[in-house]
């Protein structure tokens, strides 16, 4: 499994934590999923930022 599949699937399930507390706290539905949506782009960009490979750029180039 690749990197960023490992550390979005960990968010996710975080994400998945976090809407069930709200959910038992009474949050209503429909901010329960609003703040899923923002959790899940952040936890997007924020793998990609962690796991991407960085360009090499080459020595020298004449």
């Amino acid at each position: 499994m690749s990197s960023f599949a490992l550390y979005l699937t960990g968010f996710i399930i975080l994400i998945g934590g976090l809407c069930y507390g709200a959910y038992l706290l009474g949050l209503q539905p429909v901010w329960i999923g609003t703040g899923a949506v923002v959790l899940t782009g952040i936890g997007v960009i924020t793998a990609v930022s962690k796991t991407r490979r960085r360009d090499e750029s080459p020595a020298n180039e004449t």
